[in-house]
């Protein structure tokens, strides 16, 4: 049962996830073949959203299992909402990246 309300928990930060960067960072603009925003500011917009990523995962102690569940969950949802492959391979080694620090 834990186990069934954990992975829905792991589901919900993903769509959350993905509806922020929806909102600060369309797809529309993430597939635009040429570049509209810079990378530095793209990696910013990543950065702000993961740090809920970060809080859920020090909250509910995510494991090496959790975060990449969590991860495979934020890149399908990307998928659904229409991000290209570079885009998404991008946001996820972000979120990998944030979810593994070390708490502050």
């Amino acid at each position: 049962m834990f186990r069934l309300l954990f992975a829905g928990g792991i589901q919900e930060c993903a769509r959350a996830l993905a509806g922020d960067i929806a909102r600060r960072y369309p797809a529309a603009l993430a597939n635009s073949p040429e570049p509209l925003v810079s990378q530095r500011r793209r990696s910013e917009i990543l950065e702000t959203v993961f740090l809920q990523a970060r809080q859920f995962s020090q909250e509910h102690r995510l494991g090496v299992i959790g975060q990449i569940r969590l991860g495979g969950a934020l890149k399908w949802q990307l998928k659904e909402m229409g991000y290209d492959e570079e885009f998404i391979d991008m946001a996820a080694e972000h979120l990998a990246a944030s979810v593994a620090r070390e708490p502050t």
